[in-house]
């Protein structure tokens, strides 16, 4: 747990989907990247998002929220009189350690932010986290994507790169060390190719649509409605949409959680959701096809809608 490395792909700084709402608009290229080597990272259940590092606009070191890339109002911190300006209660306290402890490196950094040091259990989120011992650092970081920008911090991109931090007297970061062990594997291949012969008969939704069809399945998901075969033809019916493309959905949705099997995690960090064991919030799956977050909906979108936030 004292260091660990970073992988990511080159992409815009856009939001992360689920695997099977790729689909919805007829991008099938998600069924090869469920079988392409990949590399992962455990999605850590902090909040609120951290982003730090330096601002190109000036060179100097900042930290904020993900409102750092709002394209109208920007709170970019470069000293404590900025963070007590631009945030409130909890979230200034945060930042006010953050800038603090935080490393000044180059390029631009994003994580989850789990505690102050002192404790040994946390609940950022959802997910209570259980350290194997007191943490003596004065902030907990988990740290999951690398940004750079030429000129602003609004032009930021996800950009490859493998950097190794190291625990500190200020500073813990968090990452599990996870395995994924998916490519050149025939049951998901097999799953894949019969997703495939089913979107032969699907008549696909464009953007527009798709979007509206994904509000509605959260919206079930986060009120413990079961997505069952009579209420995807009801979402179908309200939407005029194809009922197979609302069955495609399912059906890789169930692949989703088949990948499950073939991720190996290895920490020391026991993770809880009230008295029950749980696994991480999920994990970040990144290829040449894509990233995708890979998550259990049923149960974290549940939880993270209906439990309330300390933060």
């Amino acid at each position: 747990m004292g260091s660990f490395l970073c992988y990511t792909i080159s992409m815009k700084n856009t939001h992360i989907e689920h695997p099977e709402d790729s689909v919805l608009t007829g991008d099938l290229s998600v069924l090869d990247w469920f079988v392409t080597k990949s590399n992962i990272s455990a999605k850590i259940d902090g909040a609120p998002a951290i982003v730090w590092g330096t601002n190109p606009a000036n060179g100097r070191f900042f930290v904020g929220t993900k409102s750092v890339f709002n394209k109208v109002k920007i709170k970019i911190n470069h000293s404590h009189e900025e963070i007590d300006t631009n945030h409130q209660g909890n979230v200034a306290t945060i930042l006010h350690k953050c800038f603090d402890n935080l490393p000044f490196l180059p390029g631009i950094y994003q994580g989850d932010f789990i505690g102050f040091g002192g404790n040994d259990k946390y609940t950022p989120n959802t997910i209570t986290y259980f350290f194997p011992e007191i943490v003596d650092a004065e902030i907990i970081i988990a740290p999951h994507t690398y940004y750079e920008a030429t000129d602003d911090l609004r032009n930021a991109v996800v950009k490859p790169y493998k950097y190794e931090f190291r625990d500190t007297e200020y500073t813990k970061w968090v990452k599990p060390d996870v395995k994924l062990y998916n490519n050149n594997n025939e049951d998901l291949i097999n799953s894949c190719n019969f997703a495939r012969q089913i979107a032969t008969l699907c008549d696909f939704v464009d953007d527009k649509e798709a979007s509206r069809i994904k509000k509605q399945l959260n919206k079930c998901i986060r009120n413990e409605v079961e997505l069952d075969d009579l209420l995807l033809e009801a979402i179908a019916d309200d939407n005029n949409c194809d009922i197979n493309v609302l069955r495609l959905w399912k059906l890789v949705e169930s692949i989703k959680l088949e990948l499950f099997e073939y991720i190996e995690r290895d920490d020391d960090i026991d993770c809880y959701i009230g008295e029950s064991m749980c696994d991480h919030e999920g994990y970040v799956i990144s290829n040449e096809l894509g990233t995708y977050k890979v998550v259990n909906r049923e149960v974290f979108s549940f939880f993270n809608f209906t439990m309330e936030k300390t933060w």
